[in-house]
């Protein structure tokens, strides 16, 4: 993705929800029983303009568009299981190419790509202390060649940017995981950048926890943005008692921006600041029965629309 900085005040993004505010796909007793067609009709209400993909949308490419056709909105991406980490890449190449035309065939720009192999972070019963970990250079650097050629692949085969996602429990979790894969890859692969997710890694591996300083460092590489706020204390007692990942998250640690301690206002800034243009994606893992999907929902669309338009405002002034 091509950054430069807006020549007008309109700033090109758009405002996407993921569905894991109504039911989620790792923790199914966490709204199973919420049906799509609720998730879509309240989020297309709220004035959210995409969706991200989950376990409940349709899986053949064309009922997927008439689904999402019938509320009105987008696809925005999906979660790609991703296994470079300890497997081949040409057994990756075979496995991705039914989810790479699907998303191909929606008219999405980016695959969020999730590097599952050895995480914990669907062992509820698994600190994140035991997370894996590269032990050597040479396990890092064949970990960039093999996710830089195949984000290449998909470039040249479905026009589609890989935006890997750092991850609790996965093996790119902290800031200093984040920096050494950038360093080691090419812009073949673009940073999914998660707020909350970043937050968490750096309390948890003793950095700062500063999601705009780390945002600040990649914001070039930034294909894709996930905005998940967090609950400081949650946060600092799943650091400090060795909770799981999905145990953070069934005791409230995330949460929709506005709503915890992360300054969405400095985040968007430097996003708008170095020229991206892309989704701004709403990603909360919740417990539904705790947190209301459509209250949480919108205090997250209306935190962010509300700086978007602060900013377009400003930059509008400034022209």
């Amino acid at each position: 993705m091509t950054q430069t900085p807006h020549p007008t005040g309109r700033w090109p993004v758009r405002i996407g929800i993921n569905p894991i505010s109504w039911s989620n796909d790792d923790l199914p007793s966490l709204g199973g029983d919420t049906p799509l067609e609720t998730a879509l009709r309240e989020g297309a209400a709220i004035g959210y303009q995409g969706f991200e993909l989950g376990n409940k949308f349709p899986r053949e490419p064309q009922a997927l568009r008439a689904k999402l056709a019938e509320f009105g909105v987008a696809c925005v991406s999906g979660w790609y299981s991703g296994q470079l980490a300890e497997g081949t890449l040409d057994d990756e190449l075979k496995r991705c190419d039914a989810h790479m035309r699907k998303l191909q065939a929606q008219g999405c720009g980016v695959v969020v790509y999730g590097e599952v192999a050895g995480s914990i972070q669907g062992r509820i019963d698994m600190p994140l202390g035991k997370r894996p970990r590269f032990v050597s250079d040479a396990q890092w650097q064949g970990y960039a060649r093999r996710l830089d050629a195949f984000g290449a692949h998909l470039r040249q085969t479905y026009g589609l940017r890989l935006a890997y996602h750092h991850h609790m429990g996965a093996y790119v979790e902290s800031p200093e995981d984040v920096d050494r894969l950038m360093a080691q890859t090419t812009d073949n692969v673009g940073l999914l950048f998660d707020t909350g997710h970043a937050y968490f890694g750096a309390t948890r591996n003793g950095a700062p926890a500063d999601p705009v300083a780390q945002l600040s460092r990649h914001v070039h590489r930034v294909v894709h943005v996930h905005c998940k706020d967090v609950r400081a204390p949650l946060i600092g007692a799943a650091c400090n008692d060795g909770w799981s990942f999905l145990n953070a998250v069934l005791a409230g640690a995330f949460t929709v921006p506005g709503d915890g301690c992360i300054d969405f206002e400095a985040v968007l800034r430097v996003l708008h600041d170095a020229g991206y243009a892309g989704w701004l994606v709403v990603e909360a893992e919740q417990d539904p029965a705790v947190a209301p999907p459509y209250v949480y929902a919108k205090k997250g669309y209306d935190t962010l629309a509300g700086i978007v338009r602060r900013i377009e405002a400003a930059a509008e002034e400034a022209a």
